[in-house]
C-alpha cells in the first residue's frame, strides 16, 4: 500500500488545491469594500493569525499521523465531549466549504457576458442563490463526492493536475491587470486616505470578507495524516510550503485590485460602492481584456472545484473519525475495504451541504458562518498542544518548538479576537448551531453506560470551554459598535477585554486536562512515530 500513500509534492498540491479556491475570486473585492486600501493589511493579518494556529496543529498533527486527525486531538487530553464540541465545529464548517466552492462558480457563471449563455443569469439575484443556481450548485456537490468515491489516487492526481492552473491563473491575472491598469496611487498618500474608514474594518475584514476561510485549508493536509508517505516531516513541510506561497499568492492578488481600479471609479463611488458580480472577470472586461475575463470564467470552475473535491475528501475522514468515537451512528463510520475510503460519511456531508446551501445562499453568509465555526475548534488546539506538554513529555515529537510555551497562548488569543471580529449577531448564530450537535453526543453517551461519576469527568474536562462559548457571546453583544455590539465597551478596549478574558480561559483550559481511554489511545498511535 506504500505505493498509494501520498508523497510531499503530492501533499503540497492538495494543500493548494484546497486553499486557492472561491477566497481569491471574491475575497480581494469584498475586503476592499469593508477596508479600502487597507485591506492588504486585513490579508496579512489574516496569515498571521491562520499561520500561528497551524504552528500548533503541526506539532499535534506529526505526534498523530491518522485520517480525520483534527477531530481527536482535543479528546486525547480533554476527554470525550470536548472532543465532539471541536469535532463537530470543525465538521460544520467543512460541510458548509463544500457548497461555498459550488456557489462561487455559479456566482460566476450568472454574469456570463455571452449570448447563448443568456439562461445562467437567473441563477443569482440580489446577492442571492435562486432555486434554478441551485439545482447547479447540488450538481457541483455531487461531482464533488464522486470524484472521491472511489479512491484517494483518483483524488491527488486530480487535485496535482489542476493545482498547477490554479496557481498559474491567479499569477497571469496579476502580471496582466498590472499591465493595462496601475495605479498606485490608490493607496493613497495620507493615512486617512490608505484607512478611509478607520483601523476597525481592516479587524473586521480579516472575519467578515472570508480572508480566515480562505487560509483554513491547511487542516486538509493533518486529516490525510495516515496517507502520507513520511508523516513525521512532510506534515509539517507540507503546511509550511502550501501556507506561504498561498498567502503570497492572496496579498498579492489583493494589491493587483486595490491599484487596478480607475481612480475616478473611486471618486464617483467610494471603495464602498464597488460593486462587481464576478469581480475580476468584470475588472477584465472593463479594461479590454476580453480573453482574460474568459479565461477567468473558465478559471472560476476549476478553483472552486478542485477545493470542493478536496474538501469533499477531508470532511468525509472528519466524518468518519467522530463515528469511530461512538457518539454519531457507526455506520457513518465505515470504511470501504476496496478502497480505504469513508464512502456513507461522504453521502452524507454532500447531503448535508445541500440543506446548508439551500438555507444560507450567499458567499459572504456562507464565508462567516465557516471562519466563525473554524475559529471556534480551533481554540482547543492550543490548549492540547501544551496539555500533552504536561501529560506526556515522553511522546514522541517530530516537531517540537521552545517557543511553544508563547506560541498556543498567542494562537488562543488570536483565534479569539478573529471569532469576535465575525461581529454580532454571526457570533451567537455559530456557537448555537455548534450547541445543537450536543443532543447527539449525550444520547449516545446514555446508549454506551451512562454514568455520574464519567459525566461529571467529561464536564471537568469541557466546562472550560462552554462557558467560553457563553463568554464570547456575552463579549460580542455588550463590544463596540465597530463590531455590531451595543457599544458598552469602546473600540479599541474591546481588544484588551477579549485578550485578557481568552487569557484566563487558556489557563482554565490548560489546567482541566484528564486521562482518559482517549489519551491511552493516544499513546498507543504516537507510539508508532519515528524521531530522527
Amino acid at each position: 500500500m506504500k505505493s498509494h500513500k501520498i508523497g510531499l509534492l503530492q501533499l503540497v498540491l492538495l494543500g493548494l488545491g484546497s486553499l486557492i479556491g472561491s477566497g481569491w475570486l471574491f475575497g480581494s473585492w469584498e475586503a476592499t469594500r469593508v477596508a479600502g486600501p487597507a485591506a492588504i493589511i486585513s490579508w496579512v493579518i489574516g496569515a498571521v493569525v491562520i499561520g500561528v494556529i497551524a504552528y500548533t496543529y503541526i506539532e499535534l498533527g506529526t505526534m498523530f499521523p491518522q485520517s480525520g486527525g483534527m477531530s481527536k486531538f482535543a479528546q486525547y487530553t480533554h476527554g470525550s465531549l470536548l472532543g465532539f464540541i471541536a469535532s463537530w465545529a470543525n465538521w460544520v464548517s467543512l460541510i458548509t466549504l463544500i457548497p461555498i466552492e459550488a456557489v462561487a462558480a455559479v456566482q460566476y457563471m450568472s454574469t456570463w457576458p455571452w449570448k447563448w449563455a443568456n439562461w445562467t443569469h437567473h441563477f443569482l439575484s440580489n446577492g442571492q442563490i435562486t432555486t434554478p443556481g441551485l439545482l447547479v450548485v447540488f450538481g457541483f456537490i455531487l461531482i464533488f463526492t464522486l470524484l472521491n468515491y472511489w479512491s484517494v489516487t483518483l483524488l491527488t492526481r486530480f487535485t496535482s493536475a489542476i493545482s498547477f492552473l490554479k496557481i498559474g491563473v491567479p499569477l497571469l491575472t496579476i502580471l496582466m491587470l498590472t499591465i493595462s491598469s496601475f495605479h498606485p496611487g490608490n493607496y493613497g498618500s495620507t493615512v486617512h486616505q490608505f484607512m478611509p474608514y478607520g483601523t476597525a474594518p481592516i479587524f473586521a475584514a480579516t472575519t467578515v470578507s472570508g480572508i480566515i476561510f480562505s487560509f483554513n485549508a491547511f487542516q486538509t493536509i493533518i486529516n490525510f495524516g495516515s496517507e502520507v508517505k513520511d508523516p513525521t516531516k512532510d506534515i509539517s513541510r507540507g503546511i509550511v510550503i502550501s501556507l506561504g506561497i498561498a498567502a503570497i499568492l492572496y496579498i498579492l492578488i489583493q494589491s493587483t485590485f486595490i491599484t487596478a481600479i480607475e481612480p475616478s471609479e473611486i471618486a464617483k463611488f467610494g471603495w464602498h460602492g464597488i460593486d462587481f458580480q464576478s469581480p475580476f472577470a468584470d475588472l477584465a472586461i472593463l479594461l479590454g481584456l476580453n480573453w482574460l475575463s474568459i479565461l477567468l470564467y473558465t478559471d472560476a470552475f476549476v478553483s472552486p472545484f478542485g477545493t470542493g473535491v478536496s474538501f469533499a475528501a477531508s470532511t468525509g475522514r472528519v466524518l468518519a473519525a467522530m463515528a469511530s468515537d461512538k457518539h454519531i451512528p457507526q455506520y457513518l463510520g465505515k470504511i470501504n475495504e476496496k478502497y480505504g475510503i469513508p464512502r456513507m460519511a461522504m453521502v452524507t456531508d454532500a447531503i448535508l451541504s445541500m440543506i446548508m446551501v439551500s438555507v444560507f445562499r450567499s458567499w459572504g453568509t456562507l464565508a462567516a458562518v465557516i471562519s466563525t465555526a473554524t475559529l471556534i475548534a480551533y481554540l482547543t488546539g492550543p490548549v492540547t498542544v501544551m496539555s500533552l506538554r504536561k501529560m506526556a513529555p515522553e511522546f514522541n515529537r517530530p516537531f517540537k518548538s521552545k517557543s511553544m510555551k508563547y506560541m498556543a497562548p498567542l494562537a488562543f488569543v488570536l483565534a479569539s479576537l478573529a471569532t469576535y471580529w465575525a461581529m454580532w449577531p454571526t457570533t451567537i448564530e455559530v456557537i448555537l448551531i455548534i450547541v445543537l450537535g450536543l443532543p447527539f453526543y449525550f444520547f449516545y453517551e446514555w446508549k454506551q453506560g451512562w454514568s455520574f461519576d464519567r459525566a461529571k469527568a467529561q464536564l471537568k474536562g469541557s466546562s472550560w470551554l462552554l462557558w467560553y462559548l457563553v463568554a464570547l457571546s456575552i463579549e460580542s453583544y455588550i463590544g463596540s459598535h465597530q463590531f455590531n455590539g451595543i457599544g458598552l465597551v469602546k473600540y479599541p478596549l474591546d481588544f484588551v477585554m477579549i485578550i485578557i478574558v481568552a487569557l484566563g480561559f487558556y489557563f482554565w483550559g490548560t489546567g482541566s486536562r484528564l486521562v482518559t481511554k482517549h489519551f491511552r489511545r493516544a499513546k498507543r498511535i504516537n507510539d508508532t512515530v519515528e524521531v530522527d
